[in-house]
Order: C-alpha cells, then sequence, then structure tokens
C-alpha cells in the first residue's frame, strides 16, 4: 500500500497516554495500521516538550526500532542515557535492555516507530514494578512482586 506525504500529513494523529505512566503522552499516526500491515507496527510519532514516549520498558521477545525524524531529547537505555536528534537510529533487540525516549527540549520530537506485533510477548516495567503479559489479544498485567518462581 503507498502512502504519499500528503496522506500521511492529512492523517489524524491520535492522542496517546501509556496505561502504566500518564506523564508519557503522544501523537500517534499507525502508518502501519493504515497501510494494512499485520505483523509489524509502523508509527509517527510526536512528543511535544516536556513529555515521554512511553513508560520505561523492556520487550522479552519483541524487537522495536526508532528513527528520528526532527526535534531533540534523550533516550535512556538501560542505565545509559543519550542525546538524540534528527537522523538518529535506536535498535531495541527482544531481551535488551529497559528503556525510554524523553523530549527535554523546547521543540517537538518526531519520531518513526517500528515494532513486531507478536502474538505473545512479555514487557517489564521496571520502574514501576509491573510486568505485562500479552497472549493472542489478551493482556495481563501483574505486580512483579506477585510473580512465584518455580
Amino acid at each position: 500500500m503507498y502512502l504519499s506525504a500528503q496522506v500521511i500529513a492529512a492523517m489524524a494523529a491520535e492522542q496517546r497516554v501509556h496505561f502504566v505512566n500518564p506523564a508519557a503522552k503522544r501523537l500517534n499516526k499507525s502508518l502501519g495500521d493504515a497501510a494494512g500491515l499485520k505483523n509489524l507496527g509502523v508509527h509517527m510519532m510526536t512528543v511535544a516538550p516536556g513529555d515521554r514516549s512511553s513508560e520505561y520498558h523492556c520487550h522479552r521477545y519483541e524487537d522495536e526500532a526508532i528513527y528520528v525524524i526532527s526535534g531533540r531529547g534523550t533516550a535512556v537505555i538501560g542505565d545509559d542515557s543519550y542525546k538524540i536528534g534528527s537522523g538518529d537510529f535506536l535498535g531495541f533487540p527482544g531481551g535488551g535492555p529497559a528503556h525510554e525516549t524523553i523530549n527535554d527540549s523546547s521543540e517537538p520530537l518526531v519520531c518513526l516507530v517500528i515494532g513486531q506485533r507478536l502474538s505473545q510477548d512479555v514487557v517489564d516495567y521496571p520502574r514501576a514494578g509491573k510486568r505485562l503479559y500479552r497472549n493472542s489479544g489478551q493482556r495481563d498485567m501483574v505486580d512483579v512482586s506477585n510473580i512465584v518462581k518455580r
């Protein structure tokens, strides 16, 4: 499916607030959905100054990537922070460290966010002490402190 720059510019952006962190707000245009993609999420995401793209998290199985189109911010990956800007690329393999993107500049941060859409995944939110189990559309959130390892 072809999406012209004019079509993308005219698409309505959806305001999204992360379900774990209400301070994580972004405008989202789902290019992948508009193009009919089933197994790959592709989103044009705009993060306003002072906001975060998501809660600090890591996927156990899904790969995720971010390409910065415009603006500046900070990427937190594990214990490290990186100043990011136009043209930078971030890759997060499944099973890798937790990460988040913060717009700590005075202009919008616009990124292309790409991620797998596996039927099953486990997402950890270490700062929130939560774990999300996703299985074929069902989502179950648990407190990490309640997980019994056997």
